[in-house]
């Protein structure tokens, strides 16, 4: 069996499309700089309201990545 090793780093990501975009869009970005992505989990949502109306949405995340050998 094999033993993985993980690391968490949290991130916010932000659209102005939807949730699903910014964290799309916080994934995106973190895979061009870290390797071995393997999950992740939502900590908080919030938004920007503009004239009544959604202009804005960002959501907290913590990624997992596995460490190398």
């Amino acid at each position: 069996m094999v033993n993985h090793v993980y690391k968490k780093v949290e991130l916010v990501g932000s659209s102005p499309d939807s949730i699903e975009a910014a964290i799309e869009n916080a994934i995106q970005m973190a895979g061009k700089s870290l390797k071995n992505l393997d999950w992740f989990e939502v900590i908080d949502t919030r938004g920007q309201i503009k004239d009544g109306k959604v202009a804005h949405y960002q959501v907290e995340i913590k990624v997992g990545f596995r460490i190398e050998n």
